[in-house]
């Protein structure tokens, strides 16, 4: 039976086991990207399918609303009518402008936490921790 102590694995194997950490922690994070990467395309598509469905079916809307309006009036007050359209569609363009900026702030910042990972990690190492 030998009794001695292990030996140590030296210089070369310390850095061997540090590259293998550090080669572990980029991989970790990339992961991490790779799935909000993922995660963001998906709300992205989803986001566009929502818009273009929204908008067909009001321009469809307002469209056949605006032509049977103004055949409506077409007689009486056709120019009264048209102008009354046109501002209550430039109030309603800004409107939802107004909305869809505050939509757009309240979404999650893209590779959050991929980002928080990352000054955690920075952290540590200053820490040395």
């Amino acid at each position: 039976m030998d009794s001695r102590p292990p030996a140590s694995p030296g210089f070369l194997g310390s850095f061997r086991v540090l590259g293998d950490s550090l080669l572990a922690g980029v991989q970790d994070r990339l992961s991490l990207l790779s799935v909000e990467l993922q995660e963001e395309k998906f709300r992205l598509i989803r986001t566009f399918l929502w818009i273009s469905a929204a908008v067909f079916a009001g321009v469809m809307a307002i469209a056949f609303a605006s032509l049977a309006l103004v055949y409506l009036f077409w007689e009486s007050a056709r120019l009264a009518v048209l102008g009354g359209l046109a501002l209550f569609y430039a109030v309603a363009f800004g409107a939802i402008l107004l909305a869809f900026r505050s939509y757009l702030a309240r979404q999650p910042r893209p590779f959050a936490a991929t980002l928080e990972e990352l000054n955690t990690d920075r952290a540590c190492m200053r820490n040395g921790s």
